[in-house]
């Protein structure tokens, strides 16, 4: 179906109007000294080299990128000069592969130290399997406390399928079990894990709410962990979710005098919905996160 001139401008002007509606939420409200917002950029679906990369987010206005840490050294210095040239902060993400409890702590002990190495001002942890135990998923998280301590980095466990804390009722769990437990909040695998936007289990967001330091700003909905364009109408009900959440935690590191970190992670194919046969997407995934990363500057900063 051919979309007509008359009708991309009106979409146009709904998707300025929703930015718009969201921009000043604590204008009326000063923060407490110390406060600071800080967007970061994925380079999740992106293929060009590190200098494009860098270059790009920092004329997007970011003030970082949250990468996996290269395993080539090569690489991972280009990686690093391509951020340390244009004065951009890496954020750096850690996880593990194997099925098996053991070798997987050991990969991701592996990964959280050459992460350390790097110097970043925060590191993101895809930690364990959905299937590990508590038991087997507790070293986990004590050998990043001790390694938060050591090193003076926070550390945050990620809300995520997949990973430990795959679930509400089952992050509750961990939540309670360490109360030291810091979290990346992406709470959009969280509605898409539990088909709804969570309304039936408000206790538990309040939790991870008040246990939030790093949050991942994209929007989930009932069926899956991203809408296909959060500039859409059809998706406010979502954003508006999402939108109430973050500014809980960001309300909390205003009173704290507390940076917060936030990633604009609108992710490429499949994550973003394409056109059957041709692979072609139905939207543009960095201008959706351009768009979230104005949208959080405005509302937030």
């Amino acid at each position: 179906m051919e979309i007509t001139r008359r009708k991309f401008l009106a979409s146009s002007l709904t998707a300025g109007a929703a930015l718009t509606s969201f921009a000043g939420a604590f204008a009326d409200g000063a923060a407490a000294p110390g406060y600071e917002l800080q967007v970061f950029a994925t380079n999740w679906g992106f293929s060009g080299s590190w200098e494009t990369f860098a270059q790009r987010i920092k004329d997007a206005g970011y003030a970082g990128a949250e990468l996996w840490i290269p395993g080539e050294p090569r690489e991972r210095d280009a990686m690093a000069e391509a951020l340390a040239k244009r004065n951009l902060k890496l954020g750096a993400l850690v996880g593990g592969g194997s099925s098996n409890a053991n070798a997987h702590l050991q990969e991701f002990q592996d990964a959280l130290a050459a992460a350390v190495a790097m110097k970043p001002v925060y590191i993101n942890c895809h930690s364990g399997k959905d299937f590990f135990s508590v038991a087997q998923h507790r070293p986990f998280i004590t050998h990043t406390q001790s390694v938060a301590v050591q090193t003076g980095i926070p550390i945050y466990h990620e809300t995520h399928r997949g990973r430990m804390l795959y679930s509400a009722p089952v992050s509750r769990q961990y939540m309670d079990l360490f109360p030291q437990l810091r979290i990346t909040l992406d709470i959009s695998h969280w509605c898409n894990v539990h088909e709804s936007l969570l309304s039936d289990q408000p206790e538990t967001v309040a939790l991870a709410l008040s246990r939030t330091d790093h949050i991942h700003a994209r929007v989930g909905h009932a069926e899956g962990p991203q809408v296909s364009d959060p500039r859409a109408p059809e998706w406010k009900g979502a954003v508006d979710a999402h939108v109430a959440w973050w500014d809980e935690v960001v309300k909390r590191k205003r009173q704290e005098g507390k940076t917060l970190t936030m990633l604009t992670e609108f992710g490429p194919i499949d994550y973003l919905p394409a056109l059957p046969f041709t692979r072609q997407p139905v939207a543009d995934q960095w201008a959706i996160n351009v768009y979230m990363l104005e949208l959080l500057q405005k509302r937030y900063s």
